[in-house]
């Protein structure tokens, strides 16, 4: 009889993850220190970010489903449901580099205490996406190898990390939109 935290398969996914982890943290990386494209300098590209506001919303969304349903211990519709949140989390990471690969980087022009919360919210969201993407990756690889315990013990930190990324995502769209 098979233990609940061996893996399904023998595979070692530590390549997969760490290079994926490192070529998305250093595209968006990359997009903020390279020249911006003028290929398509003709179009107005100001709906991106609220599209980036909409996936993030969405992610936020699937990951507060999928926290349900494992509540639930509905594992087939929690597994959906994070599959769901990639693939808004992919759809946002796309429109995100080609919007900032094209537009310049709008500054914020409030004033005031405003001012302060934006700038706390926008730090923290971009220092906690940063490990979100090794984290969700890793989380989703002992989800999917029946790792279940390696699985719980990091979900417990991935879960309201991502949800926070997500979230302030969101809240950095609405504070800097008037601006664009």
């Amino acid at each position: 009889m098979q233990n609940s935290d061996q893996p399904t398969t023998n595979k070692n996914y530590t390549g997969l993850v760490v290079t994926l982890t490192i070529v998305i943290n250093a595209i968006i990386v990359a997009i903020f220190v390279t020249p911006k494209l003028d290929t398509f300098s003709h179009l107005d590209l100001t709906v991106l970010p609220m599209m980036n506001a909409i996936f993030n919303s969405f992610t936020f969304i699937f990951l507060l489903s999928a926290l349900y349903f494992v509540k639930k211990r509905n594992f087939t519709v929690h597994r959906n449901f994070i599959f769901a949140a990639f693939t808004t989390t992919t759809l946002f990471l796309i429109t995100y580099v080609f919007y900032h690969l094209n537009a310049p980087s709008t500054s914020y022009g409030g004033e005031g205490p405003l001012k302060y919360f934006y700038y706390f919210i926008l730090i923290t969201h971009i220092v906690l996406s940063v490990p979100t993407v090794l984290i969700a990756l890793w989380t989703t690889v002992f989800g999917l190898t029946n790792q279940r315990e390696k699985h719980k013990k990091i979900a417990r930190w991935t879960m309201p990390i991502w949800l926070y990324v997500s979230l302030t995502g969101v809240l950095v769209y609405i504070l800097i939109s008037p601006y664009y």
